[in-house]
């Protein structure tokens, strides 16, 4: 049963966060809304512009907001220079999904050569392999399969059907959504003179703290030498890491994220969705790679924003866009040709 939802007032809200408040303190919410739909014992914040026009409507108990919008919000409000962050910080204790009680479910396998923590839950169906150490608080959910010699860091959980391949390592307090796989075999593959040879993919798996891996994504072990995710990495749903990739610590991948195998990318860096990086590169710190874009080179400057996506447009200017790129190819060939008959360099 989910835990019962506890009113916390507006007043011991901005006291805990630090935060100036404008309006009653006394007044109480019990759970997070939308600036749209939230009723007055909700919570909610306004830090996209696009929507702006929805702050004098709104019947929200209370709104997280910049110091600029604050004339204009019709309820209490919260002032925050980030109201993004601040919301991140205060919802936390709005979440009222349940937890696992500690203890190992009946139709779950551990061996018994495996060692748990204290107060750690085992769910329904997972599978503990030998020499695995669970640390101190660990929830593994339902189905979770966690092979032989892995360790798994104090706080960590595994929500569901999640795969942890031999000899992976997790940090404290990683959270791994459901169906990802940590530790399958990296794509090594050698052309033999009858067809594909399977390469042993040898290495394994390190997950620094505090990392985040989103629902179905897969993070390959190394084929020599360890693939490596340095603290506080962020990767949202079907993203793919290849074998012996380094991705630094504080670097977030939107889905669809594709890097090849042995890519390094620095700290702090950020991946926009369907985008991806060749292997065998490096990418230096601070780096942002826009939606859609694919990065063949590397890039040496930090702080760098890369694209390379056209954007969208109606079909039938995407159909003249098309024409008119090929029709350029042709036009660029025959004014070569005219200089080269002038006898000048295509280039001057």
């Amino acid at each position: 049963m989910p835990p019962s939802r506890t009113p916390q007032s507006l007043a011991s809200l901005a006291e805990r966060f630090d935060l100036e408040l404008r309006g009653d303190g006394d007044h109480t919410v019990d759970r997070v809304g939308t600036l749209a739909e939230g009723g007055p014992n909700a919570l909610t914040f306004l830090a996209n512009r696009s929507y702006r026009d929805q702050l004098a409507a709104t019947r929200a108990g209370a709104v997280i907001l910049q110091e600029s919008d604050a004339e204009d919000c019709p309820v209490s409000c919260f002032i925050a220079p980030d109201p993004y962050l601040a919301y991140a910080r205060m919802a936390d204790g709005f979440d009222f999904r349940p937890k696992s009680p500690p203890g190992v479910h009946d139709s779950a396998q551990v061996h018994p050569e495996a060692t748990l923590g204290a107060d750690v839950a085992i769910g329904p169906c997972a599978v503990i392999g030998a020499g695995t150490h669970v640390g101190d608080g660990v929830e593994v959910g339902p189905g979770c399969v966690v092979a032989e010699d892995v360790t798994l860091g104090a706080g960590s959980r595994l929500v569901a059907n999640v795969t942890i391949g031999y000899g992976a390592t997790l940090g404290r307090r990683v959270l791994v959504h459901p169906g990802a796989v940590v530790g399958a075999d990296g794509f090594g593959i050698a052309r033999g003179p009858e067809g594909w040879e399977k390469v042993p993919q040898l290495g394994s798996v390190q997950v620094g703290d505090d990392c985040e891996i989103g629902a179905n994504t897969c993070i390959d072990r190394g084929a020599i030498g360890d693939t490596v995710l340095e603290a506080d990495v962020r990767l949202d749903n079907h993203v793919q890491i290849g074998h012996n990739c380094r991705v630094g610590a504080h670097t977030a991948m939107a889905a669809y994220v594709g890097i090849s195998g042995s890519t390094e990318i620095g700290r702090n860096c950020l991946f926009a969705g369907r985008s991806g990086a060749h292997g065998h590169i490096q990418i230096a710190d601070g780096v942002v790679v826009s939606a859609l874009t694919m990065v063949k080179k590397s890039i040496t400057e930090p702080g760098t924003t890369w694209a390379g996506a056209i954007p969208a447009q109606p079909i039938r200017e995407w159909q003249k866009t098309l024409g008119e790129l090929k029709r350029l190819r042709t036009t660029l060939t025959t004014l070569r040709g005219k200089r080269s008959s002038q006898g000048k360099k295509p280039n001057e």
